[in-house]
């Protein structure tokens, strides 16, 4: 029987970094991963193969949309959907085996199988065959992540009715596509085929797309997206999805409360995400999942048994790659008697539509309804000199300052690069920046990072230069 300092259930970025993270800090590590590859959901069907095909389906967009624009001209343009697939494929698999090169160079042990506990020591590991084997360990770090979320009506059948997994490995591109959520996996998948040629028709329960994100990035996202023909039908609760054999029928009620119905090839069940503790044995260590079905942590990331934590979307908070990541890192330090720190506040959220749309620190709405006294400067991309050289002229950048002390309180921007961009506001806010401090720090030209000088220069007594 093996004996470990820590173990940690789950591979996926947050397993994977604690797993290094503990191993870099002296500790006998071992991780646990239910299925043949490491990397968990992000890395295997999640922000990896979708960044992919939303790189391929871009390309093509521009090739057929922009190209002329740039003096290229291009004859009987068309989709290789299976070399667009097996391309993707290929990155997942590349990535996978980057994981599995950092266990090996940093000593950790890999047990496949499915981690479930005998006692707050000792972790049972089942594999496909159904052998079993038995670890003892000091510690124990639940990362074991989350799956796709459904209501009542919409269960996916994987075939017709079918989640972001099924979406990455279609074998043809549809004709039409029902997405039921405007948030960003629904956005994003939808975007990938409607620059591919398919209708997509979106469905959302709120009044705007991205509802968690500040409501100028939704509303300015709405006009990108309906640009590549994408149509959205806000206030709308869906009823029933039935695969009708070469199709599906959605069946919803839109704000009037009377029933409408919506028919496609394929419908696409994207409402959000749920945690994952499937199988791990909670009762028998007494632990229990709360009504959101997580694990109740306290500030250190530790559950009520002190040698076991939790960290990324079995916890509480948003459920990014990044924000699991950091709680890895997190949980490790604590655990070696650092003093490591997480400010969820500027962890950052992006949608990867193309432009990205990208956030920290809170929305406008947020400030309004705490009565703190704000004031916004906001720029907006057309009027960039690099963005007009590149034709990525949609978007805009808002920054929002304290009004008495111009510290920075929001970063908000949709516009090329976002998802890169948005790091300046991370750090100014991190460290506390003024919106002056932004102003005063010289950003090459010409670049996209201009945009968040200017709007920093609008929000401070409105002296953006170039608009």
């Amino acid at each position: 029987m093996s004996k470990y300092d820590v173990t940690i259930i789950g591979s996926g970025p947050g397993g994977y970094v604690a797993a290094i993270r503990c191993a870099q800090l002296g500790m006998k590590t071992a991780i646990i991963e239910k299925y043949d590859t490491l990397g968990g959901t992000c890395l295997n069907v999640g922000c990896i193969p979708s960044k992919a095909l939303l790189d391929s389906s871009e390309h093509f967009h521009n090739a057929e949309k922009s190209f002329k624009d740039h003096g290229i001209n291009l004859k009987d343009l068309k989709v290789d959907f299976k070399q667009m697939i097996e391309r993707k494929n290929k990155v997942v698999d590349q990535t996978c085996q980057g994981v599995k090169f950092l266990m090996d160079k940093n000593k950790i042990d890999v047990h496949h199988g499915l981690g479930s506990f005998v006692d707050k020591n000792t972790i049972k590991v089942t594999d496909s065959e159904g052998k079993e084997n038995e670890l003892k360990t000091d510690k124990v770090i639940i990362a074991t992540g989350s799956k796709p979320n459904y209501f009542k009506g919409m269960e996916p059948d994987k075939k017709r009715i079918i989640t972001s997994t099924e979406a990455l490995e279609l074998k043809d591109i549809p004709k039409k596509m029902i997405v039921i959520g405007g948030g960003a996996i629904g956005l994003e998948m939808g975007s990938v085929y409607a620059r591919l040629g398919t209708q997509v028709e979106v469905i959302e329960f709120a009044k705007s797309i991205i509802p968690t994100m500040d409501k100028t990035m939704g509303k300015e996202l709405t006009k990108v997206l309906k640009k590549i023909k994408m149509k959205f039908n806000m206030e709308h609760k869906v009823q029933n999805v039935e695969n009708t054999g070469k199709g599906v029928k959605v069946t919803a009620l839109n704000k009037k409360d009377e029933e409408v119905s919506f028919e496609a090839d394929y419908c696409l069940v994207a409402v959000g995400r749920k945690a994952y503790t499937e199988g791990l044995g909670l009762e028998n260590v007494g632990l229990s999942t709360n009504d959101q079905g997580k694990l109740e942590v306290n500030e250190n990331l530790q559950t009520s048994v002190d040698n076991i934590y939790a960290i990324g979307d079995v916890i509480r908070g948003a459920m990014l790659a990044h924000k699991a990541e950091d709680e890895g890192a997190f949980v490790a330090e604590k655990m070696a008697g650092e003093l490591p720190h997480i400010d969820y506040n500027l962890i950052p959220g992006v949608v990867y539509t193309w432009p990205e749309v990208a956030a920290v620190g809170k929305t406008e709405q947020e400030l309004k309804e705490e009565g703190v006294d704000i004031k916004i400067g906001s720029f907006p991309m057309k009027a960039l000199g690099r963005a007009r050289a590149s034709t990525d002229v949609q978007g805009l950048i808002k920054i929002i300052a304290d009004k008495e002390t111009d510290e920075i309180l929001g970063v908000h921007m949709i516009g090329a690069r976002a998802a890169d961009l948005i790091m300046e506001g991370v750090v100014a806010m991190e460290y506390r920046a003024s919106a002056e401090d932004i102003v005063r720090m010289s950003h090459p030209h010409p670049t996209y990072s201009e945009a968040v000088r200017e709007a920093a220069m609008a929000a401070t007594d409105d002296r953006a230069i170039h608009i």
